[in-house]
């Protein structure tokens, strides 16, 4: 109550006291934008006097239009206590401690800072406004803003509108303490889409809340971009297929390269492949190589290619003990993949299908041939068979071979056939009184030797022979063992020797045999003598003449009859120098060579000179004479070339080949011969010519 009371009192005592000077409004701290216009508020109460501003304590003057600052002047009512300080345009020099000061009563303002603000001007991106970067390369773009704005900037990086993370900043700070210029750097890999893009640097402050933007474009240069497409994509094997490589790429593409299965494809150099699918374009896909400037790139595409079945890995031969497993495996490589089955060679039976055949506890009636079958494909290419052979290891198997009978003491041989997996130690052959592996012992010898072609996967074949030179008795009544041993046992057969005797059909047959050999024999002795005899003969038959006793010269009976009748044949006179002429009938006629010395009647002369190829007599032409007093002779030997058939007489000819007794009992040799007497009327040269068959009387003188 007390308290309440006393301010009562003074409220009072106030009210009738005047006013003291006061501010009724003191300067603030101002930011004011460079250029602009700033103003500082001040307003007193209760004081009519002076008043002034200060600017860093340095007074401004007391009149309202502030003489010597062209900028500067104060406003508002006097009357009112009103004194504002207007500053326009702001300058960077303006910036400081503002008072407003009464100075006849004493009040001062509190001090009024005066911020300029410098806004930031528009960045700079050094290599702008089109930037050029590398694809897949990181770069660095850098935004640079002048140290003069008020407050320091920040950079920022926009992409179509949204802000870019990553940027560093950095500001360079002068030796007066000052800030200098301020930069952003933004770390960035480009990629090929980032071609033609546009960045924006934008540089913003408190005095410039919406900042100022620079804008570049982004110049890319990049490897080549490649797409690789097929058409078609999926086709039979041996058609033709088509690969289009297109590539976007800065600066341009300067060569293309094809390859398959990572090998160049020679001859390929543009951007079209047209080549003909088989069944490896499935597994080794086709790449495109594109190139510029900058790099390369490419890219590979494989192919659905339809094939029939390939055999890409055989089955092997397997080689087991009885009673263990087997396997065989094949593979087959087609698309779509084929179908595998596996059959006994021989037999329809599918024992499996898969690449793989597994047996349980084989037998030897296991051991052959299996065939690995792929079906061909839905183009009906491909497909096939392939087999391996299953030896299952046993004991020996040995054979007879069917001995061929023998005679007694002459050769035999007996044989035996042995197929044995694995081969066997040896081949023995044993008898009653010993046995015989190899070599010679007494009568025995025994070879063994591989045989032909093994008998279905028993194993290799072997074949024993046992030769028995001069076989006994014994030897057909006994049974001879051919017997073989391997590490799983021994095998073994026995062979007998079958006799042979010589049946009456084959003696018969022998003894027809022998005789017409003999025979044979004989008569080509006998020709052959005869050949010889006719020949000699021959040649002693060209001077050989026959005289036919004939008084009225006649001579016309036949051959027959002159070799009936031994009385009128005339005797055989054998010259040496008689000249025989042919008439034209071909009969030969002789001349007295005594000029009738002797009573001599006509002789016809006949000769046996054979028979001509043509079928008649072989008789020779007329042939010249000499002078009467030289001999001539007719030389027969260019006919005494044919050969005349062997017999003892011809009819034909007329002649025999032995002399008659009588041929030479009434004829001597004369010693010489005188000139010849010729009729009236004979040619000088009797000897030429034979004008008529008549045979003339030759008259001698003795």
């Amino acid at each position: 109550m007390l308290a309440s009371a006393l301010l009562v009192l003074l409220l009072c005592f106030r009210g009738r006291a005047d006013p003291l000077p006061h501010f009724l409004q003191q300067p603030e701290d101002l930011v004011v934008l460079l250029g602009d216009e700033a103003r500082l508020p001040c307003a007193l109460g209760a004081y009519k006097g002076v008043v002034q501003w200060t600017k860093d304590g340095l007074a401004l003057g007391g009149e309202r239009d502030l003489p010597g600052w062209s900028r500067y002047w104060i406003s508002g009512n006097t009357a009112s206590g009103q004194h504002n300080l207007h500053i326009r345009p702001v300058e960077l020099e303006d910036e400081a401690l503002y008072e407003c000061q009464a100075t006849q009563a004493g009040l001062r303002s509190r001090p009024a800072q005066l911020h300029i603000l410098v806004p930031p001007e528009a960045p700079q991106v050094l290599g702008g406004p089109a930037v050029s970067l590398v694809a897949g390369v990181p770069a660095n773009l850098t935004c640079r803003s002048r140290g003069d704005a008020r407050p320091t900037p920040e950079l920022l990086w926009f992409r179509d509108g949204v802000q870019l993370d990553g940027a560093t900043f950095r500001q360079t700070l002068l030796k007066e303490g000052t800030t200098g210029p301020v930069e952003s750097t933004l770390s960035l890999t480009p990629s090929s889409q980032d071609d033609g893009a546009t960045l924006v640097c934008r540089a913003r402050s408190q005095a410039l809340p919406t900042g100022r933007d620079t804008a570049i474009m982004l110049s890319l240069q990049y490897a080549p971009v490649v797409t690789l497409s097929a058409a078609p994509q999926t086709l039979q094997e041996g058609e033709k297929v088509t690969f289009l490589c297109q590539a976007m790429a800065q600066p341009p593409v300067t060569g293309y390269r094809w390859a398959k299965g990572g090998s160049p494809v020679l001859g390929a150099r543009g951007p079209r492949l047209e080549v003909v699918a088989d069944a490896s374009f499935l597994t080794e896909p086709v790449s495109c190589e594109v190139s510029n400037a900058v790099g390369s790139a490419n890219r590979s595409t494989a192919l659905d290619v339809l094939f029939g079945p390939i055999l890409q890995a055989k089955p092997k031969p397997t080689s087991v003990d009885v009673g263990e497993d087997a396997s065989f495996s094949c593979g087959w490589h087609g698309n779509p993949p084929p179908r595998v089955t596996w059959t006994r060679r021989g037999g329809a039976q599918v024992l499996g299908s898969g690449p793989t055949l597994r047996l349980r506890s084989v037998g030897s009636e296991d051991a052959g041939d299996y065939v690995c079958r792929a079906e061909p494909g839905t183009s009906g290419l491909g497909g096939g068979a392939a087999e391996a052979r299953l030896t299952v290891n046993a004991p020996p198997v040995v054979t007879a071979l069917r001995p061929t009978p023998a005679f007694l003491r002459g050769p035999a041989r007996l044989q035996c056939l042995v197929f044995a997996s694995p081969s066997p130690e040896a081949v023995v052959w044993s008898w009653d009184e010993g046995f015989l592996a190899a070599g010679s012992r007494g009568r025995f010898l025994v070879e063994t030797f591989p045989a032909p072609e093994g008998l279905g996967g028993q194993g290799p074949g072997l074949i024993s022979v046992l030769h028995i030179a001069g076989t006994q008795e014994s030897d057909f009544s006994r049974s001879f063992n051919c017997s073989a041993r391997n590490r799983l046992g021994e095998g073994g057969t026995q062979v007998s020797l079958g006799r042979r005797v010589l049946l009456p059909t084959v003696r018969i047959i022998a003894g027809v045999a022998a005789a017409a050999t003999t025979l044979l024999v004989v008569i080509t002795g006998l020709a052959l003598c005869c050949w010889r005899h006719g020949k000699a003969s021959f040649s002693k038959q060209k001077n050989l003449v026959r005289i036919q006793g004939s008084s009225d010269g006649s001579s016309s009976r036949g051959p027959e009859e002159e070799m009936a009748s031994g009385e009128d044949r005339g005797p055989m006179v054998h010259t040496d120098h008689s000249d025989p002429g042919l008439d034209e009938e071909g009969a030969l006629e002789t001349k007295d060579p005594t000029n009738g010395y002797y009573k001599v009647r006509g002789v016809s002369v006949s000769l046996s000179l054979g028979e001509a190829p043509g079928g008649g007599l072989f008789l020779p032409p007329t042939s010249p004479f000499g002078p009467p007093t030289t001999p001539t002779f007719y030389d027969f030997s260019p006919h005494l070339g044919v050969v005349p058939p062997c017999r003892l007489y011809r009819a034909q000819a007329g002649y025999l080949t032995t002399p008659h007794p009588r041929a030479f009992t009434s004829y001597v040799k004369p010693t010489s011969f005188g000139p010849p007497d010729l009729a009236p009327g004979t040619p000088p040269f009797p000897y030429a010519a034979f004008p008529t068959r008549s045979h003339p009387r030759l008259q001698t003188h003795v």
